[in-house]
Protein backbone atom coordinates (compact mmCIF):
# COMPACT_ATOMS: atom_id res chain seq x y z
CA UNK A 1 0.00 0.00 0.00
CA UNK A 2 1.25 3.31 -0.82
CA UNK A 3 2.57 5.37 1.87
CA UNK A 4 1.10 8.75 0.36
CA UNK A 5 -2.29 9.55 -1.05
CA UNK A 6 -2.41 12.48 -2.98
CA UNK A 7 -5.27 14.66 -4.78
CA UNK A 8 -4.02 16.22 -7.36
CA UNK A 9 -6.13 19.19 -8.67
CA UNK A 10 -5.53 20.26 -12.70
CA UNK A 11 -5.18 23.36 -14.55
CA UNK A 12 -3.86 25.18 -17.33
CA UNK A 13 -1.00 26.80 -15.10
CA UNK A 14 -1.26 26.71 -11.56
CA UNK A 15 -2.46 22.78 -9.88
CA UNK A 16 -2.84 21.98 -6.33
CA UNK A 17 -2.07 19.47 -4.22
CA UNK A 18 -3.08 17.75 -1.21
CA UNK A 19 -1.33 14.88 0.35
CA UNK A 20 -2.58 12.67 3.47
CA UNK A 21 -0.42 9.64 5.19
CA UNK A 22 -1.89 6.41 6.21
CA UNK A 23 -3.31 7.57 9.32
CA UNK A 24 -5.24 10.11 7.35
CA UNK A 25 -2.93 12.96 8.48
CA UNK A 26 -2.79 16.03 6.14
CA UNK A 27 1.47 15.88 5.28
CA UNK A 28 1.43 18.15 1.35
CA UNK A 29 -0.49 20.96 0.77
CA UNK A 30 0.81 23.43 -2.02
CA UNK A 31 0.42 25.10 -5.52
CA UNK A 32 2.27 24.05 -8.16
CA UNK A 33 3.04 25.74 -11.24
CA UNK A 34 2.56 23.54 -15.04
CA UNK A 35 6.44 23.28 -14.91
CA UNK A 36 6.82 22.10 -11.27
CA UNK A 37 4.79 19.16 -11.42
CA UNK A 38 6.78 16.70 -13.03
CA UNK A 39 9.66 17.41 -10.58
CA UNK A 40 7.75 17.72 -7.81
CA UNK A 41 6.76 13.97 -7.86
CA UNK A 42 9.51 12.58 -9.35
CA UNK A 43 11.11 13.21 -5.25
CA UNK A 44 8.38 11.60 -3.77
CA UNK A 45 8.14 8.15 -3.37
CA UNK A 46 5.72 5.99 -4.97
CA UNK A 47 1.84 7.17 -4.28
CA UNK A 48 -1.75 6.68 -4.85
CA UNK A 49 -2.94 9.89 -6.97
CA UNK A 50 -6.03 10.62 -7.78
CA UNK A 51 -7.05 13.21 -10.55
CA UNK A 52 -10.86 14.55 -11.54
CA UNK A 53 -11.22 12.98 -15.16
CA UNK A 54 -11.02 16.20 -17.18
CA UNK A 55 -9.08 18.26 -20.12
CA UNK A 56 -5.43 16.99 -20.01
CA UNK A 57 -5.85 14.55 -16.96
CA UNK A 58 -4.81 11.48 -19.54
CA UNK A 59 -1.94 13.11 -20.07
CA UNK A 60 -0.49 13.83 -16.40
CA UNK A 61 -1.89 9.83 -15.29
CA UNK A 62 0.69 8.58 -18.45
CA UNK A 63 3.43 11.05 -17.01
CA UNK A 64 3.02 10.17 -13.02
CA UNK A 65 2.23 6.42 -13.67
CA UNK A 66 6.03 6.42 -16.12
CA UNK A 67 7.29 8.11 -12.57
CA UNK A 68 6.29 5.11 -10.84
CA UNK A 69 3.21 6.38 -9.35
CA UNK A 70 -0.26 4.70 -9.19
CA UNK A 71 -3.02 7.31 -11.06
CA UNK A 72 -6.60 6.67 -11.05
CA UNK A 73 -8.83 9.15 -12.92
CA UNK A 74 -11.72 9.83 -11.48
CA UNK A 75 -15.43 10.53 -12.34
CA UNK A 76 -16.20 14.36 -11.73
CA UNK A 77 -19.69 13.16 -10.15
CA UNK A 78 -17.89 11.12 -7.45
CA UNK A 79 -15.35 13.96 -6.46
CA UNK A 80 -18.19 16.50 -5.80
CA UNK A 81 -20.03 15.18 -2.45
CA UNK A 82 -16.68 14.69 -0.35
CA UNK A 83 -15.76 18.60 -1.02
CA UNK A 84 -16.12 20.57 2.15
CA UNK A 85 -16.58 24.07 1.91
CA UNK A 86 -17.03 26.45 -0.60
CA UNK A 87 -15.38 25.46 -4.31
CA UNK A 88 -11.84 26.42 -4.77
CA UNK A 89 -8.85 23.97 -5.94
CA UNK A 90 -7.16 23.55 -2.27
CA UNK A 91 -10.73 22.10 -1.55
CA UNK A 92 -11.39 20.35 -4.62
CA UNK A 93 -7.59 18.60 -4.40
CA UNK A 94 -8.80 18.01 -0.97
CA UNK A 95 -12.01 15.85 -2.06
CA UNK A 96 -10.24 14.29 -4.81
CA UNK A 97 -7.61 13.04 -2.10
CA UNK A 98 -10.95 11.38 0.00
CA UNK A 99 -12.81 9.89 -3.28
CA UNK A 100 -9.56 8.11 -4.82
CA UNK A 101 -9.14 5.82 -1.45
CA UNK A 102 -12.96 5.36 -1.52
CA UNK A 103 -14.05 1.66 -2.15
CA UNK A 104 -16.28 1.39 -5.23
CA UNK A 105 -15.83 4.12 -7.19
CA UNK A 106 -14.67 2.77 -10.68
CA UNK A 107 -11.95 4.93 -12.22
CA UNK A 108 -11.80 6.28 -16.15
CA UNK A 109 -9.19 3.88 -17.83
CA UNK A 110 -6.26 5.77 -18.67
CA UNK A 111 -5.56 6.19 -22.00
CA UNK A 112 -2.60 5.96 -24.24
CA UNK A 113 -1.65 8.51 -26.94
CA UNK A 114 -2.28 6.18 -29.73
CA UNK A 115 -5.82 5.76 -28.05
CA UNK A 116 -6.71 9.22 -27.46
CA UNK A 117 -5.86 10.18 -31.24
CA UNK A 118 -7.72 7.72 -32.89
CA UNK A 119 -10.83 8.98 -29.81
CA UNK A 120 -10.63 12.39 -31.32
CA UNK A 121 -10.82 11.34 -35.19
CA UNK A 122 -14.27 9.73 -33.69
CA UNK A 123 -14.78 13.22 -32.17
CA UNK A 124 -13.92 15.20 -35.10
CA UNK A 125 -15.90 12.81 -37.29
CA UNK A 126 -18.83 13.23 -35.39
CA UNK A 127 -18.98 17.35 -35.24
CA UNK A 128 -18.64 17.48 -38.49
CA UNK A 129 -21.85 15.08 -39.43
CA UNK A 130 -23.46 17.51 -36.63
CA UNK A 131 -22.53 20.52 -38.79
CA UNK A 132 -23.14 18.97 -42.26
CA UNK A 133 -26.66 18.35 -40.75
CA UNK A 134 -26.89 21.78 -39.45
CA UNK A 135 -26.55 23.40 -42.39
CA UNK A 136 -28.58 21.14 -44.84
CA UNK A 137 -31.78 22.26 -42.24
CA UNK A 138 -30.35 25.62 -42.88
CA UNK A 139 -30.59 25.46 -46.10
CA UNK A 140 -33.81 23.88 -46.25
CA UNK A 141 -35.04 26.41 -44.17
CA UNK A 142 -33.68 29.33 -46.61
CA UNK A 143 -35.59 27.90 -49.37
CA UNK A 144 -38.89 26.88 -47.73
CA UNK A 145 -39.03 30.98 -47.26
CA UNK A 146 -39.14 31.13 -51.31
CA UNK A 147 -41.87 28.07 -51.55
CA UNK A 148 -39.01 25.10 -52.29
CA UNK A 149 -39.64 22.34 -50.52
CA UNK A 150 -36.66 19.66 -50.85
CA UNK A 151 -36.52 15.98 -50.26
CA UNK A 152 -35.00 14.00 -47.95
CA UNK A 153 -31.57 13.11 -47.44
CA UNK A 154 -28.48 15.43 -48.74
CA UNK A 155 -27.65 13.93 -52.08
CA UNK A 156 -31.08 14.99 -53.23
CA UNK A 157 -30.68 18.18 -51.36
CA UNK A 158 -27.70 19.10 -53.32
CA UNK A 159 -29.35 17.81 -56.66
CA UNK A 160 -32.20 20.23 -56.18
CA UNK A 161 -30.28 23.09 -55.03
CA UNK A 162 -28.14 22.16 -58.47
CA UNK A 163 -31.06 22.26 -60.32
CA UNK A 164 -33.00 25.45 -58.95
CA UNK A 165 -29.56 27.32 -59.23
CA UNK A 166 -28.85 26.33 -62.86
CA UNK A 167 -32.55 26.76 -63.74
CA UNK A 168 -32.22 30.69 -64.82
CA UNK A 169 -36.03 30.60 -64.97
CA UNK A 170 -36.62 29.87 -61.58
CA UNK A 171 -38.45 32.70 -59.48
CA UNK A 172 -35.72 33.59 -56.83
CA UNK A 173 -33.48 36.21 -56.34
CA UNK A 174 -29.52 37.01 -57.77
CA UNK A 175 -28.56 36.90 -54.12
CA UNK A 176 -30.57 33.43 -53.02
CA UNK A 177 -28.69 32.02 -56.19
CA UNK A 178 -25.23 33.13 -55.00
CA UNK A 179 -25.80 31.78 -51.48
CA UNK A 180 -27.28 28.73 -53.05
CA UNK A 181 -23.56 27.99 -54.21
CA UNK A 182 -22.29 29.06 -51.18
CA UNK A 183 -23.63 26.20 -49.25
CA UNK A 184 -23.18 23.72 -51.83
CA UNK A 185 -19.26 24.40 -51.53
CA UNK A 186 -20.07 24.38 -47.76
CA UNK A 187 -21.35 20.97 -48.18
CA UNK A 188 -18.87 19.40 -50.44
CA UNK A 189 -16.14 20.45 -48.16
CA UNK A 190 -17.78 18.66 -44.93
CA UNK A 191 -18.59 15.94 -46.69
CA UNK A 192 -14.97 15.62 -48.19
CA UNK A 193 -13.53 15.88 -44.50
CA UNK A 194 -16.05 13.30 -43.29
CA UNK A 195 -15.30 10.45 -46.05
CA UNK A 196 -11.69 11.29 -45.40
CA UNK A 197 -11.99 10.87 -41.30
CA UNK A 198 -13.91 7.50 -43.01
CA UNK A 199 -11.34 6.48 -45.15
CA UNK A 200 -8.73 7.00 -41.78
CA UNK A 201 -10.50 4.60 -39.53
CA UNK A 202 -11.25 2.10 -41.84
CA UNK A 203 -7.08 1.91 -42.08
CA UNK A 204 -6.66 2.13 -38.99
CA UNK A 205 -8.84 -0.96 -38.44
CA UNK A 206 -7.43 -3.10 -40.97
CA UNK A 207 -4.02 -2.48 -39.07
CA UNK A 208 -5.50 -3.03 -35.54
CA UNK A 209 -5.41 -7.31 -34.75
CA UNK A 210 -8.18 -6.26 -31.92
CA UNK A 211 -10.10 -4.43 -33.79
CA UNK A 212 -10.76 -6.87 -36.61
CA UNK A 213 -11.57 -9.55 -33.69
CA UNK A 214 -14.27 -7.15 -32.33
CA UNK A 215 -16.17 -6.91 -36.03
CA UNK A 216 -16.85 -10.90 -35.69
CA UNK A 217 -19.48 -9.85 -33.37
CA UNK A 218 -23.16 -9.41 -35.19
CA UNK A 219 -23.62 -5.52 -34.99
CA UNK A 220 -20.05 -3.88 -34.58
CA UNK A 221 -18.21 -3.10 -37.92
CA UNK A 222 -14.81 -0.58 -38.35
CA UNK A 223 -16.63 2.63 -37.12
CA UNK A 224 -17.65 0.72 -33.51
CA UNK A 225 -14.55 -1.58 -33.26
CA UNK A 226 -12.29 1.44 -33.59
CA UNK A 227 -14.48 3.01 -31.28
CA UNK A 228 -14.30 0.67 -28.40
CA UNK A 229 -10.47 0.02 -28.97
CA UNK A 230 -10.06 3.78 -28.27
CA UNK A 231 -11.92 3.58 -25.01
CA UNK A 232 -11.09 0.51 -23.19
CA UNK A 233 -8.97 -1.49 -25.26
CA UNK A 234 -6.16 -0.54 -23.57
CA UNK A 235 -6.73 -2.04 -20.36
CA UNK A 236 -10.08 -4.17 -20.37
CA UNK A 237 -9.39 -5.75 -17.27
CA UNK A 238 -10.26 -2.66 -15.35
CA UNK A 239 -13.33 -4.39 -15.47
CA UNK A 240 -15.00 -6.77 -13.35
CA UNK A 241 -17.07 -8.60 -15.95
CA UNK A 242 -19.03 -7.95 -18.99
CA UNK A 243 -21.64 -6.80 -16.84
CA UNK A 244 -19.33 -4.13 -15.55
CA UNK A 245 -18.25 -2.70 -18.72
CA UNK A 246 -22.10 -2.69 -19.80
CA UNK A 247 -23.29 -0.24 -16.72
CA UNK A 248 -20.07 1.35 -17.33
CA UNK A 249 -21.43 2.37 -20.62
CA UNK A 250 -24.81 3.07 -19.18
CA UNK A 251 -26.64 -0.22 -20.84
CA UNK A 252 -28.26 -0.99 -17.59
CA UNK A 253 -31.40 -0.47 -15.86
CA UNK A 254 -31.46 2.42 -13.06
CA UNK A 255 -32.35 1.46 -9.53
CA UNK A 256 -34.83 2.92 -6.96
CA UNK A 257 -34.95 0.18 -4.82
CA UNK A 258 -35.89 -0.46 -0.75
CA UNK A 259 -37.00 -2.48 1.27
CA UNK A 260 -35.60 -5.59 -0.40
CA UNK A 261 -38.16 -4.41 -3.24
CA UNK A 262 -36.14 -3.94 -6.78
CA UNK A 263 -37.80 -1.41 -8.80
CA UNK A 264 -36.24 -1.02 -12.32
CA UNK A 265 -36.22 1.60 -14.58
CA UNK A 266 -34.68 2.94 -18.06
CA UNK A 267 -30.85 2.55 -18.73
CA UNK A 268 -28.58 5.11 -16.94
CA UNK A 269 -27.28 6.42 -19.66
CA UNK A 270 -24.01 6.85 -17.82
CA UNK A 271 -20.65 7.07 -19.68
CA UNK A 272 -20.04 7.36 -23.28
CA UNK A 273 -22.69 8.36 -25.04
CA UNK A 274 -21.13 8.45 -28.74
CA UNK A 275 -20.13 4.44 -28.09
CA UNK A 276 -23.29 3.88 -26.30
CA UNK A 277 -25.14 5.57 -29.34
CA UNK A 278 -22.82 3.39 -31.99
CA UNK A 279 -23.68 0.19 -30.25
CA UNK A 280 -27.25 0.73 -30.35
CA UNK A 281 -27.49 1.82 -33.87
CA UNK A 282 -25.64 -1.41 -34.63
CA UNK A 283 -28.32 -3.39 -32.79
CA UNK A 284 -30.69 -2.14 -34.81
CA UNK A 285 -29.03 -3.04 -37.66
CA UNK A 286 -28.86 -6.40 -36.59
CA UNK A 287 -32.11 -7.15 -35.39
CA UNK A 288 -33.57 -5.90 -38.83
CA UNK A 289 -32.09 -8.42 -40.31
CA UNK A 290 -31.94 -11.08 -37.97
CA UNK A 291 -34.99 -13.30 -39.93
CA UNK A 292 -32.00 -14.12 -42.37
CA UNK A 293 -30.02 -16.50 -39.94
CA UNK A 294 -30.73 -19.19 -37.64
CA UNK A 295 -27.98 -19.56 -35.21
CA UNK A 296 -28.21 -19.56 -31.39
CA UNK A 297 -27.17 -15.80 -31.32
CA UNK A 298 -30.23 -14.69 -33.75
CA UNK A 299 -32.32 -17.16 -32.07
CA UNK A 300 -31.82 -14.93 -28.53
CA UNK A 301 -32.58 -11.82 -30.35
CA UNK A 302 -35.66 -13.12 -32.01
CA UNK A 303 -37.38 -14.11 -28.71
CA UNK A 304 -36.58 -11.00 -26.97
CA UNK A 305 -38.08 -9.37 -30.15
CA UNK A 306 -41.15 -11.28 -29.81
CA UNK A 307 -41.77 -10.49 -26.04
CA UNK A 308 -40.67 -6.74 -25.26
CA UNK A 309 -40.87 -3.51 -27.82
CA UNK A 310 -38.18 -2.89 -30.17
CA UNK A 311 -36.58 -0.58 -28.38
CA UNK A 312 -36.17 -2.27 -25.04
CA UNK A 313 -34.87 -5.10 -27.42
CA UNK A 314 -32.65 -2.82 -28.88
CA UNK A 315 -31.01 -1.45 -25.10
CA UNK A 316 -31.25 -5.63 -24.55
CA UNK A 317 -28.86 -6.67 -27.65
CA UNK A 318 -26.66 -3.72 -27.31
CA UNK A 319 -25.96 -4.78 -23.51
CA UNK A 320 -25.07 -8.30 -24.67
CA UNK A 321 -23.11 -7.16 -27.52
CA UNK A 322 -21.04 -4.79 -24.73
CA UNK A 323 -20.48 -7.49 -22.98
CA UNK A 324 -19.11 -9.74 -26.04
CA UNK A 325 -16.85 -7.26 -26.67
CA UNK A 326 -15.67 -7.21 -23.03
CA UNK A 327 -14.79 -10.49 -23.31
CA UNK A 328 -13.23 -10.75 -26.64
CA UNK A 329 -10.64 -7.51 -25.14
CA UNK A 330 -9.99 -9.68 -22.29
CA UNK A 331 -9.68 -13.23 -23.76
CA UNK A 332 -8.24 -12.39 -26.95
CA UNK A 333 -10.48 -14.28 -28.80
CA UNK A 334 -13.00 -13.74 -31.38
CA UNK A 335 -16.64 -14.34 -31.62
CA UNK A 336 -18.37 -17.67 -32.49
CA UNK A 337 -21.77 -18.24 -33.79
CA UNK A 338 -23.49 -21.47 -32.34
Amino acid sequence: MPTLTIGLDIAKNVFQVYGVDRAGKPVVQRKLRRAEVLKFFSKLEPSLIGIEACHGSHYWARELTILGHTVRLLPTQYVKPFRVGGKNDANDAAAICAAVSRPGIHPVPIKSAEQQSLQSIHRMRERLIHERTAKSNQIRSMFAEEGFIFPIGIPRLRQGIVALVNNLDARITLLLRRLGSMYLEQLAALQQWVDQLTNEIAEIFKRNEGCRRLATVPGIGPLVATALFSSVGGDPSQFKNGRQFAAWLGLTPTQRSSGGKAKLGGITKRGDTYLRTLLVQGARAVMRFVNRRDDRHSRWIKAVMQRRHMSVAAIALANKTARIAWAILTSNDSFKVA
